[in-house]
This record gives structure tokens, C-alpha cells and sequence, in this order.
């Protein structure tokens, strides 16, 4: 891709990341980089003081940085509490992808008659617009993608080469779709007639709010019969599965080859980290954040951190530990017996 990147003045950054500017603010930057690689062009920034001792020797433009790490800096800086923050925006400024969208149709995309465009819309090579479809305006499809009958997609979202939306799909404004991704698939549902299994019709939608991001290769499967819901703001990473009629609440994140279960309600502003798996039918209230690799198998009602499972170590001493979690249930009771009985003792003696 051509690099489209204008210079920003040190200035205009700073207006736009409402920090405070104490250096050269007429020099320009085109890139953005960490403090051991930028070089006299770049911008970076320190947010983990982990790395403050490569402050002093960095070659960057500028340093975006907390009040209290001034001193220590060779060059321009752009002063502000959350510079972690002031980078992620920044980055955003310095995405040619995210400044350099043609619109227009490309000749080979297949779009049906009905199918409304709002202004500004880049349907790339071989995409697939189906009838019934609006999207709305500034939305970019990319090569490959398909978007299945009456869905809708909102303003200046993103669908990036080799993504799918199936029929009926509601998408927010500001959502980006990665490549492999899958939006309303049929959910996992089926019923048994004592020889085989019956295939139940998935006869609800998916509905994605505003600001949402999926990973590549992640699932979200339609529901059987209301929606599945993806509130806003919630970030999926990559090869999550969520299952049909699942509900998310806003601002919660999800990391990579989380599995969550059907029919099963995860609050607001919650963190699941990665290979978390949630049984169906459960509630996770507002508030909760549970550790890598943990099953939940009962509903958290207190918000709060929560993990499961055990940390690797040698396997022989695993598997003697293996052993004594066998034995647990077993030592609980007679640890109770003896209790009992000491209680018994001391009544005994007491009288």
C-alpha cells in the first residue's frame, strides 16, 4: 500500500491530544515508534516506566510522557497523565489505512439492485453485496467479503479482505471486521431422536453495537431464536467463538480463543482473558475480569477477579498433585470428623 502519511506538526498533535507541548512545535513527524528505534522523524511515547531507562538516549522528535518523567527527556515533549492513551490515538492519526479509503465500487464486486449505499461506501474486488443490504455511509468492503441479505451495515465501519456477514445481520457504526471473521453463523443447536441428531433452525439475528471489533477468524454464531448481542464498544480478538444468544455488555474485551457458551449474559465492562471458557446459561455481572485459561461453570455475581485451573509445573510433581486432588474430598471429611470429634472432647471435658 502507498504510504499516504502527511506530516503532522508537534503542535497540532498536541491540540489534538490535549497535552501539554513543551519544545519545537512547528517540526513535522510522518511515524511513530518505540524509544530504542524512532529516529529524528518519529514520535514515541513512554507509558511503562519499566522502559524509562531508554529515555535518555532516544533520537525521536518527541516523547509523549507523564508530568513526572519531563526531566529525563532529551527532546521535545508532549506532556499528559494517560500517555499510553495519547498513543493510541495518535496511532490512529498515523494509519494510512484508516486516511487513505478510496470509495467507489470495483468492477468486479457483485452488488444486488436493492442494495442501498450510503456516501463515501469502497466495495473491493469480489465482494458480495446481497439484496436487502444498506450500508451506510463511509463503509469500506473489502476484497472477498460477503454480506448476506437485509443486513445493515453502519457508518464508516470496516470489513477487511475475506470477512462474512450472513443474512440478517445488524452492524454499528464504527465496527471493523477482520479477515476470516464470521457474523451470524448458525449456532451449535440440535436435537437427539435417540438414533441421531435433528438440526434446530437458527432463526435469530446478530446485532453488533457502535465501536465493536471482531479478530480474524472469530465466531459469532446467530441465535436460535432472539438476537445474539454484542454491546458497544466491546473488543473480540482473534478465534473467539461466541455462541447463539449469547449477550455482551459495553466495553468489555475479550482476548484470543475465548469460548463462550450459549445463551449465556456477560455484563459490562468485563475482561475475559485468553482461552477463558463460560458455560451456558450462566450471568457474569458487570465488573468481572477472569485470568487466562479459566473455566466458569457457575454464574459470578460479584464483580471482582476470578481464575480456575493450576500453573504449569514439572510434570512429576503434577501428577503427584494430581493424585492429592483426588484425595481432597476424602481429607475434607476426615479433617471434619476430627473436628467433631475434638469438639466432642472438649464439651466432654468442659463438663
Amino acid at each position: 500500500m502507498k504510504d499516504t502519511r502527511i506530516p503532522l506538526s508537534l503542535s497540532d498533535i498536541a491540540n489534538r491530544l490535549g497535552a501539554r507541548l513543551e519544545g519545537d512545535g512547528e517540526r513535522r513527524i510522518s511515524g511513530l515508534a518505540t524509544l530504542k528505534d524512532a529516529g529524528p522523524e518519529d514520535i514515541t511515547f513512554l507509558a511503562n516506566r519499566a522502559y524509562l531507562k531508554d529515555l535518555p538516549g532516544t533520537r525521536a522528535a518527541a516523547v509523549l510522557l507523564r508530568p513526572e518523567d519531563r526531566d529525563a527527556c532529551p527532546v521535545t515533549a508532549l506532556v499528559l497523565d494517560n500517555p499510553y492513551l495519547g498513543y493510541a490515538e495518535l496511532s490512529r492519526m498515523l494509519d494510512p489505512l484508516i486516511n487513505a479509503q478510496p470509495s467507489g465500487v470495483h468492477a468486479t464486486a457483485v452488488v444486488a439492485e436493492d442494495a442501498v449505499l450510503g456516501q463515501d461506501v469502497s466495495i473491493g474486488a469480489q465482494a458480495v453485496i446481497e439484496s436487502g443490504v444498506v450500508l451506510g455511509d463511509g463503509v469500506t468492503i473489502g476484497p472477498g467479503s460477503i454480506v448476506g441479505a437485509d443486513s445493515q451495515i453502519g457508518e464508516n465501519s470496516l470489513l477487511h479482505a475475506n470477512a462474512t456477514v450472513y443474512h440478517g445481520v445488524v452492524v454499528g457504526k464504527r465496527a471493523i471486521l477482520h479477515s476470516g471473521c464470521v457474523i451470524g453463523g448458525d449456532g451449535f443447536g440440535f436435537a437427539h431422536d435417540g438414533a441421531g441428531w435433528r438440526k434446530i433452525a437458527q432463526l435469530g439475528g446478530v446485532v453488533l453495537g457502535d465501536d465493536v471489533e471482531v479478530g480474524s477468524c472469530s465466531s459469532i454464531d446467530r441465535g436460535a431464536l432472539g438476537d445474539t448481542v454484542i454491546g458497544n464498544d466491546v473488543k473480540i480478538d482473534s478465534q473467539v467463538q461466541i455462541a447463539h444468544n449469547v449477550h455482551i455488555g459495553d466495553h468489555s474485551a475479550l482476548a484470543g480463543c475465548v469460548g463462550i457458551a450459549g445463551s449465556t449474559q456477560v455484563g459490562r465492562h468485563c475482561m475475559l482473558g485468553g482461552g477463558v471458557g463460560l458455560s451456558g446459561h450462566l450471568t457474569i455481572c458487570d465488573g468481572v475480569q477472569v485470568t487466562g485459561m479459566s473455566l466458569v461453570t457457575n454464574s459470578i455475581l460479584e464483580p471482582g477477579v476470578y481464575s480456575s485451573g493450576t500453573g504449569a509445573m514439572e510434570n512429576s510433581q503434577w501428577r503427584r498433585n494430581a493424585v492429592r486432588f483426588k484425595q481432597l474430598d476424602s481429607i475434607a471429611k476426615r479433617v471434619s470428623r476430627l473436628e467433631r470429634i475434638s469438639g466432642e472432647k472438649g464439651d466432654s471435658g468442659a463438663s
